[in-house]
């Protein structure tokens, strides 16, 4: 996998491509963005692309060591992440121990920290202390989707790079290429993951197509009030997680008709393929009715959590 493998994180990936190319590569960056959206992807490329043996501003795929980072293999790739609650401080003397010594193949030691604001403060301020005294073979890369949640003094340490959601049109694509989807499948799949791919192909593992069609299909003939679609989601549904997944369609219905009530448009739409009902149903569906059944919704699934 190279850069050219990532889809839709082109600013992120310029800056990568830019200190590579200038061999200008700051000691620590933060990736911080929402999930599923190619922060930790992007960080392994990164590191393939730092030890390549081609020496170029991307990974050839092809030498020993992009083979070996590929494979998990490289003595010089560390990944470290949370064991149970948070990253714990002995994982983060650990790392310090072996960056005392150069790295053993490559010419970067590159260490990925994956869920960074999972780190508890005693190891948020051990790796502080990293961080404040870098050397030029140690390359760290902290990854976060809540990145408010880390200690200010660590970003202020860092290279910022922010990864913004992936365009519904771009997971598609990636959808159709990467996984052979048929078009529509890949565009209601792309529509539904909320700008992220990796939450695209969680979507494409599961039963969500099935589901979808079921809640759809019912709902589309005639919106029921907010308890008579709770007691659809939960007939649809069988555990707890496919009980969340068919409150969540339910609430991208109800989102679809408050943007069409709106706009009076299907562009934006999420639901796309039921757009004539959304149309028809908006038409004599109020703004409060919509907000109450949005806010049921919510309180069920908050309370199934």
């Amino acid at each position: 996998m190279s850069f050219s493998s990532i889809y839709g994180q082109e600013g992120p990936l310029s800056v990568l491509r830019s200190a590579l190319e200038k061999k200008r590569v700051p000691h620590s960056f933060l990736f911080y963005g929402a999930e599923g959206i190619g922060k930790r992807t992007t960080a392994l490329v990164f590191a393939k692309a730092l030890n390549c043996e081609a020496g170029g501003a991307d990974a050839c795929d092809a030498c020993t060591s992009c083979r070996k980072i590929d494979s998990g293999n490289h003595p010089d790739i560390l990944i470290l992440e949370p064991e149970g609650q948070f990253i714990k401080v002995a994982d983060i003397k650990g790392l310090q121990e072996r960056m005392r010594f150069r790295p053993l193949e490559g010419a970067r030691r590159v260490v990925i920290i994956d869920d960074a604001e999972r780190m508890n403060i005693t190891s948020a301020n051990s790796l502080l202390k990293t961080l404040e005294e870098p050397t030029p073979t140690n390359v760290f890369v902290l990854v976060s989707s809540r990145p408010h949640l880390l200690p200010l003094t660590i970003p202020s340490r860092c290279h910022r790079l922010r990864f913004n959601p992936v365009q519904r049109d771009v997971i598609a694509a990636f959808l159709e290429k990467e996984h052979a989807l048929a078009p529509d499948k890949a565009l209601i799949l792309a529509a539904s993951a909320g700008g992220s791919i990796g939450r695209a192909l969680t979507l494409h593992k599961g039963d969500y197509l099935a589901l979808r069609d079921s809640i759809l299909g019912r709902i589309s003939k005639g919106t029921p009030d907010p308890l008579g679609c709770l007691a659809l989601a939960g007939e649809l549904a069988g555990d707890r997680e496919d009980i969340q997944e068919a409150l969540d369609i339910l609430k991208t219905w109800y989102r679809d008709l408050l943007v069409f009530k709106e706009t009076g448009s299907a562009e934006a739409l999420i639901n796309r393929d039921h757009a004539g009902a959304i149309g028809r149903l908006a038409g004599f569906t109020d703004v409060e009715g919509i907000l109450r059944s949005v806010r049921a919704i919510d309180s069920a699934a908050a309370a199934i959590e």
